[in-house]
């Protein structure tokens, strides 16, 4: 198993084009990094000009903003990044006529399916620490830290300084689950191609699809989605969200609703599972030509 892993990701990064993703996170954060710091102020300006006479004690503007915003924009385009491999994993090989000679070497179909897919997760988890080097730590030496202020939708959360930087761990462990949800997805569709393309656009399609349903403010597509993966995705934010007391103080520590985070982990992971065992079924019964 392991032989089979090392073969798979050298496979991957033997490619020119796995690159691309880690060329394209570092140019767009880079790129909004110099945004910020030319122009942050203004945007500072505007959020505190929106609260009235709210006073914000410390630099508003900080690493642990900035790496706030980041994510926000970030992990939207990461999981299309992620799809340009997962989908591409038996496809491609199916492409270029190596599926079938990879088949009949002296290992179970089911281990050459896990070692594809354990292969897509170790470039998965580079990538997006590749993302949390340059989105938390490179913005906290840019932009030095202090307390995190963010505007939610009906309220505001200010977290202490000592207390944000584990929350950015599990939002990060969060978003490796949520990365490799739409790897899975990548992954089972290219099991049934002999084109990466196809797969790569039916997975982005699939995201937007999921995605624009699960935001449609009608009855029936509120009962389904709860069950769509891409609804689960953005639960990283709640780990930047305080429980309160009953003089509405925030309660340093604590999370807002820890229940609902394990409920978005058990989805995911329910997907995982289930795209993958049903990507090995596929091939363990798949007539393999080329």
């Amino acid at each position: 198993m392991w032989q089979l892993l090392q073969i798979e990701l050298y496979k991957i990064f033997r490619r020119p084009r796995t690159y691309i993703a880690f060329v394209a996170v570092a140019v767009l954060i880079t790129i909004m990094q110099f945004g910020l710091k030319v122009d942050g102020q203004e945007y500072a300006d505007f959020m505190l000009q929106s609260l009235g006479n709210f006073d914000v004690q410390g630099k508003l503007l900080n690493g642990y903003m900035v790496c706030y915003i980041v994510l926000q924009l970030m992990l939207v385009h990461v999981p299309l990044l992620v799809t340009l491999i997962s989908a591409d994993l038996i496809s491609g090989e199916a492409n270029i006529g190596t599926l079938r000679l990879l088949m009949a070497k002296p290992y179970s179909r089911t281990s050459i399916v896990v070692s594809k897919f354990c292969a897509v997760c170790v470039y998965t988890l580079l990538l997006l620490i590749w993302v949390a080097f340059l989105a938390l730590f490179v913005s906290v030496v840019i932009f030095g830290k202090s307390d995190l202020f963010l505007m939610k939708n009906e309220y505001i959360v200010l977290i202490r300084q000592d207390d944000v930087f584990w929350r950015y761990g599990c939002a990060f462990c969060f978003a490796f689950v949520a990365l490799i949800t739409v790897a899975s997805v990548g992954f089972f569709l290219s099991a049934f191609a002999e084109n990466s393309i196809g797969p790569i656009v039916t997975t982005m399609s699939v995201i937007i699809l999921f995605t624009v349903l699960g935001t449609l403010n009608l009855p029936v597509f509120q009962a389904i989605s709860p069950y769509l993966f891409t609804t689960h995705m953005v639960t990283w934010k709640e780990f930047f969200d305080e429980k309160v007391n009953a003089n509405n103080e925030a309660l340093a520590g604590t999370l807002q609703n820890l229940p609902h985070i394990i409920h978005s982990v058990i989805i995911l992971l329910i997907y995982i599972v289930v795209l993958v065992s049903a990507t090995v079924w596929v091939m363990k019964k798949k007539d393999i030509l080329s």
